[in-house]
């Protein structure tokens, strides 16, 4: 691993809109912490903002905009936030509900007819609050390959195709994080107003709320110029990327925002919806609403020496996990988009929020910042956040490697395809993705997706039957598993996929896959 040992500076322009100093908060100290987090962890350029019982604390940018560039990030440096994209998209549906357009209870099929899963019963009883809960019955990140890489599919054909993908779990029974269903919030906000979730959430929520500099669409990272840009490790060095500029996803993660506009955010949201000139963007009672529990999450336990981060209760709410953190429940959501990942946390006891925007795609590195800060307000025991995640991530990287030095020890090398090259390939289709294709160039085998440009790569023999799609874009970090099931009298029954490694991105849904080909047996 290259360590990356360029000195990231914090931007001389801060903006420090209280004036109020509190002993355990120092924002000098602070300064040096983050650059420590920077170094650490390799993040290029970090937004940060806090607000405390109403004020704005601190909004600021620190590092750069782009490795190899010496332009700093500033407190108007915009990020894509990712998931936390979704408490805009909840607050959006809250707003329709008390203007007596939508009902939390009422089945989605009321107001968008078309909506379908592939469970009638389901279809029939799914809510408006269903569809931002996690509990529909659809597997975790079910349904992503539709829009994730960018596919050709638009927003209207994403929803459509929902119907076909298997429910893997019982109805209202299990947690299963998805995106999907926030695509088809988008579709139903159009469905009721006659505007498209981009116009909604821009005139309805980030004018009222005064985020003057913030973008609904995900596409706008290619228009603007004050813009941080996404890196991430490919190849064990970390490195800026190519932008995800699908609109596909803008309900679910598509805004874009800085430190100023997030702390006008989470200063409404901490006082009940009130805004900065006395109106209201939602009333104390839908306050409760987004904070309420909907959907229980399981409690795991944490790493031996973060005992203090086991939660007494966890779960999700209306665009918020909502847990707790030594006795302060805690409303949070974390989000991820190639080359960004940010957090933002809310502590409503103390009227305390905390943004942390991150154009690198390291965890550690905003958990390091935001449980410092949670620290140092609750006057919590000091612990070296830096170092121990550092730890973490070190053993995590450790049982990584392991794992993949581990599976090419049980290859079988010596094993051959049961059939000629020429037999494997063809067309094939998964009813609610579509067509796959496995052909030859230049003598080789190759896998394409047909709707997903960049899902085209190298097919190269693993074992047996089994072969690995190699993409040929390495950004993706996503080799998959290709295995061919066989009929018994020799032909290609069905093929199933899934990621080779497990830090794969779970919205590389593979393994929901189920392919058959094309045309009938010869």
């Amino acid at each position: 691993m290259k360590i990356f040992n360029i000195k990231l500076m914090s931007l001389i322009v801060c903006f420090v809109f209280s004036n109020i100093t509190l002993a355990q908060f120092s924002v000098k100290e602070f300064d040096q912490y983050v650059d420590a987090v920077m170094k650490s962890f390799e993040v290029p350029g970090i937004s940060v903002a806090i607000v405390k019982e109403g004020k704005v604390i601190l909004a600021k940018g620190y590092g750069r905009k782009k490795m190899g560039e010496n332009i700093p990030v500033d407190e108007n440096t915009l990020f894509n936030i990712a998931s936390n994209t979704k408490a805009f998209t909840a607050t959006a549906l809250a707003i329709l509900v008390e203007e007596g357009k939508l009902e939390w209870e009422k089945p989605v099929i009321n107001y968008l007819p078309s909506f379908r899963l592939s469970n009638p019963y389901v279809t029939d009883e799914l809510t408006v609050k269903d569809l931002l809960v996690h509990r529909s019955g659809l597997g975790l990140g079910a349904g992503d390959l539709l829009w994730w890489p960018a596919s050709t599919y638009n927003r209207k054909e994403i929803v459509h195709r929902l119907q076909f993908i298997p429910l893997e779990n019982s109805f209202r029974n299990t947690y299963a994080y998805d995106n999907v269903l926030y695509l088809v919030a988008g579709e139903l906000i159009e469905a009721v107003t006659d505007s498209s979730w981009e116009d909604f959430i821009y005139t309805r929520i980030l004018k009222s709320v005064e985020m003057r500099n913030s973008r609904v669409r995900v596409s706008d990272i290619l228009r603007e110029s004050n813009v941080a840009s996404p890196h991430a490790k490919i190849n064990e060095e970390v490195k800026p990327i190519t932008p995800f500029t699908s609109d596909n996803t803008n309900p679910a993660g598509g805004i874009l925002s800085n430190a100023v506009d997030m702390a006008r955010w989470m200063i409404v949201q901490l006082d009940s919806g009130r805004l900065a000139n006395g109106g209201r963007l939602f009333s104390p009672q839908t306050t409760r609403q987004l904070w309420t529990i909907v959907t229980p999450i399981p409690i795991g336990e944490p790493p031996p020496n973060m005992t203090h981060l086991r939660a007494n209760f966890n779960g999700y709410a209306l665009g918020f996990v909502v847990r707790d953190y030594l006795g302060k429940k805690m409303l949070t959501h974390t989000g991820g988009m190639p080359g960004y990942v940010s957090r933002v946390t809310l502590l409503p006891e103390l009227k305390l929020g905390i943004s942390i925007l991150t154009n690198q795609e390291s965890g550690n590195a905003f958990n390091a910042l935001t449980y410092y800060v949670l620290d140092k307000y609750i006057n919590a025991k000091k612990f070296d956040w830096v170092k121990e995640l550092k730890n973490l991530e070190v053993r995590f990287d450790s049982i990584s490697k392991a794992a993949e030095k581990s599976l090419y020890a049980e290859r079988d090398t010596n094993s051959r395809p049961s059939l000629p090259l020429a037999k494997y390939m063809g067309t094939y289709r998964d009813s609610w993705y579509g067509e796959v294709v496995i052909k030859f160039e230049d003598d080789k085998p190759v896998i394409k997706f047909s709707n997903t440009p960049s899902l085209y790569g190298d097919l190269i023999h693993w074992q047996y039957d089994t072969f690995i799609a190699r993409w040929r874009d390495r950004e993706l970090r996503a080799d998959a598993f290709v295995t061919f099931y066989l009929d018994p009298d020799g032909s290609i029954e069905e093929v199933k996929m899934r990621a080779v490694s497990p830090e794969t991105d779970f919205s590389f849904d593979f393994h929901d896959l189920l392919l058959k080909p094309v045309h009938s047996k010869k």
